[in-house]
Formats: structure tokens, C-alpha cells, sequence
């Protein structure tokens, strides 16, 4: 719970864009959910990556079992963030990244590959207006969706963490105004705490 994120609505009412549902097999074979990640879930590159190579190696495997593909991860994944885009022509999105030393880099610049869009850090990006723009060799551009794989407390260091060299300066500021879609939502924790877990069955219950 981030009471900095109190009364902001996100863009369309999404909190999470990308969710990371662990599952586990049971003694009787039976598939049960372990814990859902909704922060800044990561390990599909891992997936995407170890498919191909799976493919290389047995072939007839795949053939023979019907295996259904994930090829289209990076394509739908682009599409769902655009979708969200505070402007319906064009938008441009980008990968957020905390650097080379994060252990997940190699699934950002993956991702950000295979979507084709740009991979910043913090200080490839800054805030004018209430809007974000990202430094390009042909001067500022405009940036409407935020791919972070950063955590919440060092996004934005005029908001959470005063130390933080790895967030954006307003950037909550600008999410707040509605000029950018930042995917997942700020506070997503408070959805996959596991102090939660023994509510969710009864929240899906009435929901459903």
C-alpha cells in the first residue's frame, strides 16, 4: 500500500498489464496457483529463449504434441501498452530499465528488441509539463507508455526514495496528469502481498 498513489486512476482503469502467475503440479497432478507476481514481473525472455531452442533441438517433439506457440509475446505485449496510450495515433513506448547491473537486463533489452522500442534509463528521460520526453540525437521526443522494470520506491525520487539515481524526477507527477501510462501501475504490491493471499479465493468468488 503506497498512500503517495492515493486517488490516482491509472489510464483505462488497468493496474496490471503483465501479470506472473506461478503454478505448481500437485501429488494428485492437479495445476494450483502459487503466487501471482504483478509488480514488475519477469522471465518470459527466459521462456521465449528457451522455446527456440527447444524447437532446434526436438523438433518432432513439437510436432507430435501439438505444442502451441509463444512466438507472438513480444507483439501482443507492445499492442496491450498501446492500447493504453494517453494519445490514439502513434504513441511511442519504451522499456525503462534500472542498467547493465540488474540481473534482468538481458530480458529488457530482449524485450525491448523484440517489441521494437526504445531501452532508456532514468537519465535518458525527463519531465517538462506534466509530460515525459525521452533524449534522442534529433532533441526531445515525447514518450506516452513506460515500460518500468523498475520497483516502486525508486521511480520517481521526488516521490519515493530521495536517493534513488535510478527514477525519473516527476514522473508521478506526469502519471498523475494523466500525460503518461506506466505499466504496471504504481502500488500493484498491495494486490500480491502475501499477507493477501488468503482473501483471494474469496475475492474471485465475488467477482466471478
Amino acid at each position: 500500500f503506497l498512500p503517495q498513489m492515493r486517488g490516482i486512476q491509472p489510464p483505462g482503469g488497468v493496474f496490471v498489464h503483465v501479470a506472473g502467475i506461478d503454478l505448481i503440479r500437485r501429488d494428485d497432478g492437479a495445476f494450483v496457483v502459487l503466487e501471482d507476481n504483478l509488480r514488475t514481473p519477469s522471465g518470459i525472455s527466459y521462456v521465449l529463449e528457451n522455446r527456440a531452442v527447444m524447437k532446434r533441438v526436438y523438433p518432432h517433439i513439437f510436432r507430435k504434441a501439438s505444442v502451441q506457440p509463444v512466438d507472438e509475446y513480444p507483439a501482443r505485449l507492445r499492442e496491450a501498452l498501446e492500447s493504453l496510450a494517453p494519445v490514439p495515433d502513434a504513441p511511442r513506448t519504451v522499456v525503462l530499465t534500472p542498467g547493465p547491473h540488474n540481473s534482468a537486463y538481458f530480458e529488457h533489452c530482449f524485450l525491448a528488441r523484440r517489441m521494437g522500442v526504445e531501452l532508456v534509463e532514468a537519465s535518458d528521460l525527463f519531465v517538462a509539463d506534466d509530460r515525459v520526453y525521452v533524449k534522442t540525437t534529433r532533441g526531445p521526443a515525447r514518450v506516452h507508455v513506460i515500460y518500468r522494470r523498475i520497483d516502486d520506491a525508486f521511480v520517481d525520487p521526488e516521490v519515493f526514495r530521495r536517493d534513488s539515481l535510478l527514477g525519473v524526477p516527476g514522473l508521478v507527477r506526469a502519471y498523475r496528469a494523466g500525460q503518461v501510462t506506466l505499466a504496471n501501475a504504481i502500488g500493484n504490491g498491495a494486490a500480491d502481498d502475501k499477507a493477501i493471499y488468503p482473501f483471494v479465493p474469496a475475492m474471485i468468488r465475488f467477482y466471478l
